[in-house]
């Protein structure tokens, strides 16, 4: 057996590279916040953007490659997307709309029911625009770039929660159920959440140090998710439904493999991740395919 000798490695060097390199980043982002000119145009070129912050700043970045779900590829949840979809329709017609919170099981189709939107309203105007949790305290800023643009803007938030401490709590709160500044009438926005509240369960809209009643406490947990209004739950998936998605998954990837040994294997994958829904489903599919290509009983293709 050979000897290997230990590597001497100056910590000290690698410590201070690595602060020069963060240092360069932190420049780079700074000089291109300062140099951003917001051109409107940008909506004309692109349809999905991301709110990119940077401590009191930030800006815009075009999404060159948006995920267009097509709202057919979602099973199960018939009644939720066209109730959606009219909300929107409302929207882009300048028509009065709601703020929408999709709640519920995880992996059930709730940011794809919203990144679905794009493909049949981008052309009457509509934008998408992601915006993090931990953003929300920029909202001002961000609703104050949009309000003079001829475009409709759906902010979107997805996996929306907060802490007692989080910034953005106020900023959403006053956004949704209006404060001093008139509402802007062409942005709506959208969030999902695995909470119906959005709130844990101590939190209490209590910013000031005192005492409130359980009542109290139980109405501010609620207030938040209240102020949208459309709120839209997402259920445990069935058997049934899950197993349609699997067999809808194995015919685009043109999987050759007979039905009870799809479903047979579906449900086992099911049963190890205590989870049925369309994601667990993708997951099954995308496992399933690379297994019978490695063995050469179909040709890789893209998902």
């Amino acid at each position: 057996m050979m000897d290997i000798e230990p590597l001497e490695i100056d910590w000290d060097y690698v410590v201070e590279r690595l602060d020069r390199i963060l240092d360069l980043g932190e420049e780079c982002l700074t000089r291109r916040l300062v140099e951003y000119q917001f051109d409107p145009a940008i909506f004309r070129d692109y349809i999905a953007f991301r709110w990119i912050q940077h401590q009191e700043n930030g800006y815009l970045a075009e999404v060159a490659y948006p995920n267009l779900v097509n709202h057919d590829d979602l099973f199960g949840i018939d009644r939720i997307l066209e109730t959606l979809r009219r909300n929107t329709a409302q929207f882009v017609q300048r028509y009065p709309a709601n703020n929408v919170l999709l709640w519920g099981e995880g992996g059930s189709g709730k940011s794809s029911a919203i990144k679905g939107l794009l493909n049949p309203f981008f052309q009457d105007g509509l934008r998408l625009i992601e915006v993090h949790k931990e953003d929300l305290f920029q909202l001002p800023q961000i609703t104050s770039l949009l309000r003079e643009q001829s475009h409709r803007f759906i902010l979107f938030c997805d996996d929306l929660s907060f802490g007692e401490q989080d910034p953005g709590y106020r900023e959403l709160k006053a956004l949704l159920d209006g404060g001093i500044e008139e509402p802007s009438e062409n942005i709506l926005f959208y969030a999902t959440s695995n909470r119906r509240h959005l709130l844990p369960e101590h939190f209490s809209d209590n910013l000031d140090g005192q005492e409130i009643s359980p009542e109290e406490a139980l109405a501010g947990k609620r207030s938040l998710a209240d102020c949208f209004g459309i709120s839209l739950g997402f259920y445990p998936m069935s058997q049934q439904v899950y197993l349609e998605i699997i067999h809808y998954l194995a015919q685009q990837r043109r999987l050759i493999i007979d039905s009870k040994e799809l479903n047979r294997a579906a449900l086992s994958w099911s049963k190890e991740r205590d989870s049925r829904s369309g994601r667990v489903a993708k997951q099954f599919i995308s496992d399933l395919s690379g297994r019978m290509a490695m063995a050469g009983k179909i040709a890789p293709l893209s998902p």
